[in-house]
């Protein structure tokens, strides 16, 4: 897949992919959340199974993380699931995002490189 395969503000290398699984998610509020999260921003996709009340995100790392998309699925009264594995998973999640947003702006170095002033020669 290429860049030009996802939505506008989504790049390959910045494309993470998460399930988590929600609470207090009723037919009222649930085609209200699904679009609200669906306009942001650098989501690729976003999709809800109701059997096993997961949602599941495609987007852009760089561009929006989960603090900003768990604010949403408040907003329309619902939650993340309190159990061990989902808290641990959401946790897991907010720490590789920040690393790829990290990444993202970093600029390499190399350790051949001679550090800056060592050019020249001292007497």
């Amino acid at each position: 897949m290429t860049d030009f395969d996802h939505r506008v503000g989504v790049k390959e290398a910045n494309l993470v992919i998460r399930n988590l699984r929600l609470i207090n998610v009723t037919d009222d509020n649930r085609n209200a959340l699904m679009e609200d999260i669906d306009h942001q921003f650098g989501i690729d996709e976003v999709s809800y199974k109701s059997t096993d009340a997961t949602l599941y995100l495609a987007y852009d790392a760089t561009n929006i993380n989960l603090d900003g998309i768990e604010e949403i699925i408040k907003k329309h009264g619902a939650d993340i699931h309190n159990d061990w594995w989902t808290h641990t998973k959401d946790q897991y999640y907010k720490f590789v995002d920040q690393n790829v947003k990290d990444n993202a702006t970093h600029v390499p170095w190399s350790c051949h490189k001679p550090p800056s002033g060592t050019g020249r020669k001292h007497k």
